[in-house]
């Protein structure tokens, strides 16, 4: 596939990543290892977005539904959190600015202070804005806006009318950001999974059939041009 200059430059995407289980069941091993290596597909992906001149990137990461899932498997995708968060200040030399998406209070406040830290060093950055949602909904996500705005309606500095939809894109985790131009689900599952229900409303849906510990840079290229050739219409002719 011949690549155009502008190939990615200043696209938005959300990428679900998902498969990481079925990934181990297939080999034999337990869901960690398919989580471990799902990480690593992860900071290879962000990595090429930054030299593809991507926007932003969108990773779920952890759902606010997955902590339902078993203890051993929650404590290893915690795990390879916390790495995550120590091998993050790599990004700082990378130029990407790192944003956390979700609800914080649940994780640890070593967890949290790192976060804040990173987000802080790497706010100015002007490479590819890297978005890691963890403990992220996005039914959560608008709830939570609404009660900022409830919030200030109660302390009189806001009337009920003066509610829009800037208002509410305003109070979201991506305030400031561009809404994402297509969402990306590998493991061949066709839903959203709770997954930027407020910032999708015309974002593209791209599915493919590849594991996401199967994901490579080719996938992504794929993916990318996919969309290219789509005709957004955005509710016109």
């Amino acid at each position: 596939m011949e690549r155009r200059p502008d190939f990615a430059k200043g696209l938005s995407i959300g990428i679900i990543m998902d498969g990481n289980g079925r990934w181990a069941k297939k080999r034999g091993l337990p869901r960690t290892a398919g989580h471990k290596k799902g990480a690593e597909v992860f900071k290879d992906i962000t990595r090429y977005c930054n030299e593809l001149e991507v926007a932003s990137v969108t990773f779920y990461a952890f759902s606010t539904e997955n902590w339902a899932r078993p203890m051993e498997e929650v404590n290893a995708i915690m795990k390879l959190f916390g790495e995550y968060l120590t091998a993050a200040y790599d990004y700082q030399k990378e130029n990407n600015r790192v944003v956390f998406l979700g609800d914080r209070s649940p994780l640890s406040e070593k967890f949290k202070a790192q976060m804040e830290e990173i987000e802080t060093k790497t706010a100015h950055n002007t490479g590819t804005t890297l978005n890691v949602a963890i403990n992220y909904g996005g039914r959560q996500e608008i709830v939570r806006a609404a009660q900022i705005l409830a919030r200030r309606v109660q302390q009189g500095t806001l009337k009920p009318e003066e509610i829009n939809e800037q208002l509410m894109s305003d109070c979201m985790y991506t305030t400031g950001q561009k809404d994402p131009d297509f969402i990306l689900r590998p493991s061949g599952e066709h839903r959203l999974s709770n997954f930027m229900l407020w910032q999708a409303s015309y974002a593209e849906f791209v599915d493919m059939d590849v594991l996401w510990p199967d994901f490579t840079r080719a996938d992504l290229d794929r993916a990318i041009d996919e969309f290219n050739h789509r005709s957004r219409r955005f509710g016109g002719i």
